[in-house]
């Protein structure tokens, strides 16, 4: 790799999903670094999940991105595009004995672990050094050394040391043939000549992997690390996609400013030096150290967004205002306005009709619920269903009604009116409403999925 004069940072996030605090976080972090010392931000999708990847979590990534003033310089590279660098690489650690074709399932490996009263399950290196071809069907793993130990520095937490003893032999490729998201990593770091890799702190165990991988394939110096603490909620837990609100979309949707939470998203792990909540994007850059990130967990606390988000509201002159709040309702409405305007008799009404796509939760009413699912024996099964198929589903409208068809015959509901009706509830809040599909188009897939998953566990197992 070719040292550069100005740093190169990027952020490679997977379209998996909606795009997650802790990624906009560690984009703000690596944007921030790389505006403040006139370097490179680089866009780069970890497309290599061919299951999971979405089109439209791509548009989403990018979409973020820019709602939050992110602006990327190169990019986005995907890595779908990238199969012959990463088939180059694999080639090469085959041949200089740093890598290993693998005949193991992970059913064999958890059987070896079991029988040997492992606590602590991995790969035990089964397959070291019984020379199998590395064929379709089998992995590649990569070799770590038997005796010594890793180290590299990192600019939050200081010197980070394993014994290879420790270090289990990473699969870096996968039994079809596709690169795994270390190799990868490794691989387009050194492409794009990343001076700084700037992550979160749930990859600094397999730092120690990335760097043996660097060095048997010979890439030269190494990147500089930083790896960020972990988001915590406001009770010290994790952030959960299934427990806690964690895309930036929903914060966008429910109408807070994208400064304001750009500001708080700073304010996670660093601090300009006092006690100040309210930082401008030119603060941040002349004061911003990846050294000063502190090593502890940071919280999340919405409640202490909406107080920042507060203060930038109040601090917008009447017209700004206004012509923000217009904005934000005709993004919102203007996808389903055509379908609610067949339906409504007052304007009201229609906002009414509208309300699931722009609230946080569903507006549910108790007494309804209680009767819609006495009404319905196969609640549950519909619900279940839903969550199971749609995420397999091309979103969109006609593709969805098929999904809901097919849930509710499995169900033994074969009519589409009572096996849509669980549906529309659990999303909208409500029995009656625009039509369903197209609704559902509109609030897209993790939504969805987030309110459906709601509705199973207010109803029980």
């Amino acid at each position: 790799m070719g040292w550069v004069t100005a740093p190169r940072l990027r952020i490679a996030p997977s379209p998996t999903g909606y795009f997650h605090i802790g990624t906009a976080r560690t984009a703000l972090f690596n944007w921030l670094y790389a505006r403040q010392r006139g370097g490179t931000f680089v866009l780069r999708v970890e497309d290599t999940d061919r299951a999971r990847n979405r089109d439209e979590h791509i548009a989403g990534i990018e979409a973020a991105l820019r709602w939050l003033g992110l602006d990327w310089d190169e990019g986005p590279y995907f890595q779908s595009q990238r199969g012959p660098l990463y088939a180059e690489a694999i080639e090469k650690l085959l041949a200089g004995g740093s890598a290993y074709a693998c005949a193991c399932s992970p059913e064999d490996v958890q059987a070896r672990a079991r029988a040997a009263g492992n606590k602590t399950p991995g790969y035990d290196g089964h397959c070291r050094d019984l020379a199998l071809a590395p064929t379709h069907g089998r992995v590649v793993r990569l070799r770590t050394p038997d005796e010594g130990e890793s180290a590299y520095d990192d600019l939050v937490y200081g010197q980070v040391s394993k014994p290879f003893a420790n270090v289990q032999d990473l699969a870096i490729r996968k039994s079809n043939g596709d690169p795994l998201f270390l190799l990868a990593n490794v691989v387009d770091d050194s492409d794009m000549a990343i001076s700084h890799v700037v992550r979160g702190s749930d990859h600094m165990d397999n730092t120690h992997s990335y760097l043996l991988l660097w060095n048997a394939l010979g890439y030269g110096p190494a990147p500089v690390f930083a790896h960020l603490p972990l988001i915590n909620n406001d009770a010290g837990k994790k952030l959960s996609k299934r427990r806690d609100k964690v895309a930036i979309e929903d914060y966008r949707d429910a109408g807070y400013l994208p400064e304001a939470v750009r500001n708080y998203l700073a304010l996670l792990g660093w601090a300009p030096g006092d006690d100040r909540e309210i930082v401008t994007v030119e603060e941040m850059m002349a004061g911003f150290r990846l050294e000063d990130v502190k090593r502890s967990p940071a919280i999340f606390d919405e409640r202490k967004m909406q107080s920042v988000n507060s203060e930038y509201l109040r601090g917008l002159s009447s017209e700004v205002f206004v012509e923000r709040t217009q904005k934000w309702l005709e993004e919102r409405w203007a996808p389903i306005a055509p379908l609610v305007q067949q339906r409504a008799r007052t304007l009201s009404e229609a906002l009414a009709m509208a309300d699931f796509l722009f609230l946080p939760e569903v507006p549910l009413d108790s007494a309804q619920w209680q009767k819609e699912v006495a009404r319905q024996p196969a609640f549950g099964a519909i619900l279940d269903g839903a969550i199971e198929r749609y995420p397999e589903v091309e979103w969109t409208a006609e593709a969805l009604q098929a999904a809901t068809v097919a849930v509710g015959e499995k169900a033994g509901v074969p009519q589409l009116g009572k096996a849509q009706a669980p549906v529309r509830l659990a999303v909208t809040g409500r029995s009656v409403g625009p039509p369903l599909f197209e609704s559902l188009a509109v609030l897209g897939l993790d939504r969805t999925l987030e309110r459906l998953r709601a509705a199973r566990d207010r109803l029980g197992r």
